[in-house]
């Protein structure tokens, strides 16, 4: 059974309910100060009927969460690194505000399955989010779920936590999201009814540039993505496309389709966020501008819809949309970690948590220029090849996988040079 079957057939139900009789959401936003954390409190303060804010949290963007906090009062602010909780400890002295500063990672387990909240928006980017997703998860919780390596580390590790717990889990990428909007409401006959499911990748800044000058790309260049704006380790995997193999990943385990089932297009404009295609060769599409405020706002209001804030979608006005074949010989040769996820959903469980761990270790090793574009795919695969881990049991020994497939990597890293 897949984790969105458990979410939405048995915890949350399928019947729409008035506005007026939906009870105010008490939020918790693990990394408020990302631009997913930024975009939900845009969202949020839309609509202060329906939202409260309990708790916010970051790592070291003091300024910015002095403001949150200042605009949204919430009862706890968490900052991870200690000096950034002492600074923001200091300017909430100076007001009237009564938000208790926390600090460290040990803290957003609590955050996170609080039991005055209702709903999380877990956007920690990477693994470091892993541990209060499945906090969230055994406290069941409404999960909106933005972390996608909660699902490609953990697995079905995370995926029995939310069964256990019953939590109410939501996808917030946008493509993730796009599928939710397009499947069947009964969960339990996408097997039965669902052709393929088609994720759509924009391409990236390097759709068109010639494979065999990618060596020479540029953190810089790496960092402009012509569509979205996004952190800056998202927007070197949607360079690389590693970002699309992890959503491969995602959407595996997310809709409990085999691999086989799973398909990427290339899709420029990213007008058309995702699609179904269905048995009978209909497909079904969410289509929308590339704004994260609108699969937020889905998130945040499901089963209900609710004012997002993004621009409105003019067909008349909107370029024409091109779809390009990823098996194209040149697109294969441009982003060849594409290709890894169906290679590791192939593998024995715990690869996945490998791949996303490498890949990590050689973006950071990227943008801070020890290694060039094209060997973060060299790290991927050598790690890959040199580290096969056990099959994890619990959140210690997906830690365990995490931090030694980091090693792994960052010991090929030193090779390279």
């Amino acid at each position: 059974m897949s984790l969105v079957t458990e979410a939405t057939a048995d915890n949350v139900g399928n019947a729409p309910q008035l506005r007026s009789q939906v009870k105010r959401q008490v939020l918790t936003i693990l990394g408020s100060t990302g631009s997913i954390g930024t975009s939900t409190l845009d969202v949020v303060a839309r609509h202060p009927d329906l939202f409260s804010v309990f708790a916010l949290t970051g790592a070291k963007k003091v300024e910015l969460m002095f403001e949150q906090c200042v605009r949204f009062k919430p009862t706890y602010a968490l900052m991870v690194e200690d000096a950034a909780a002492s600074r923001l400890e200091n300017l909430i002295k100076a007001t009237d505000l009564n938000t208790q500063v926390l600090r460290g990672s040990k803290g957003l387990d609590d955050l996170a399955a609080h039991p005055s909240v209702d709903t999380v928006m877990a956007a920690i980017v990477g693994a470091a989010g892993l541990s209060s997703c499945l906090a969230a998860a055994r406290s069941g919780k409404r999960l909106l779920l933005a972390n996608k390596e909660a699902l490609v580390v953990g697995g079905e590790l995370f995926l029995s936590q939310v069964r256990t717990g019953g939590a109410k889990l939501l996808p917030i990428d946008s493509e993730h999201s796009a599928i939710f909007q397009s499947l069947p409401e009964d969960p339990t006959t996408w097997n039965s009814q669902i052709q393929k499911i088609i994720l759509t990748a924009s391409g990236g800044p390097f759709r068109n540039r010639d494979p065999n000058s990618l060596h020479s790309v540029t953190p810089l260049e790496a960092c402009r993505h012509p569509n979205w704006v996004m952190g800056q380790k998202i927007t070197v995997d949607s360079a690389t496309m590693m970002n699309k193999c992890l959503e491969v990943i995602e959407a595996h385990y997310l809709f409990g389709l085999a691999p086989s089932k799973i398909e990427v297009v290339i899709h420029p404009q990213s007008i058309i966020h995702s699609m179904v295609e269905y048995k009978d060769t209909s497909v079904v599409a969410q289509l929308g501008t590339p704004d994260m405020r609108v699969p937020i706002a889905f998130g945040l209001g499901w089963p209900n819809r609710i004012e997002s804030g993004a621009k409105a979608l003019t067909l008349q006005s909107t370029p024409p949309m091109t779809f390009e074949d990823f098996d194209s010989l040149e697109h294969r040769a441009r982003f060849p970690g594409l290709l890894l996820a169906w290679q590791v959903l192939g593998a024995r469980p715990g690869m996945t948590g490998v791949l996303n761990a490498a890949n990590e270790v050689a973006v950071h090793a990227f943008l801070a220029g020890k290694i060039g574009f094209t060997q973060i795919h060299e790290v991927n695969l050598r790690t890959l090849d040199q580290y096969e881990p056990l099959v994890p049991h619990s959140l210690e020994d997906l830690l365990e996988l995490d931090a030694r497939a980091r090693a792994t990597a960052e010991q090929v890293i030193r090779a390279l040079d």
